[in-house]
């Protein structure tokens, strides 16, 4: 199967940034798309990016102009550059992977697999 673990989650300020990544070692994961997505405390599950295995990506609303998804295949890795948190922005954060999952929008049911999350956590 197909293992995914997230890094870089943690305690940031609002207005700061971080940087979280989604490692798969050795899966040659090229062939997928990636996305990320992000549940908060007594919330549902909602798409934050993705990106398609060639390039091209999709953001939802609120992550527009403030996040950044890219990938590295050489790595195996898909990156969730995030600026400007918020306070709302506090959640866990998930990437998975999945066939052509990128093609038309952000939509969980189209990954197939699923990585356990990495928290973040913006207050002053």
């Amino acid at each position: 199967q197909l293992h995914l673990v997230e890094s870089g989650g943690g305690l940031v300020q609002p207005g700061g940034s971080l940087r979280l990544s989604c490692e798969a070692p050795g899966s040659g994961l090229g062939f997928l798309a990636l996305g990320w997505f992000r549940q908060a405390p007594g919330k549902e599950r909602e798409g934050v990016a993705c990106i398609t295995s060639g390039g091209p990506t999709n953001y939802v609303d609120f992550a527009k102009g403030r996040f950044a998804i890219s990938r590295d295949n050489a790595k195996d890795t898909v990156y969730l550059e995030m600026n400007a948190l918020k306070p709302e922005d506090t959640a866990v954060y998930c990437c998975a992977a999945g066939l052509g999952a990128c093609d038309n929008g952000i939509s969980a049911p189209e990954y197939k697999h699923w990585g356990e999350g990495t928290q973040v956590t913006v207050v002053s």
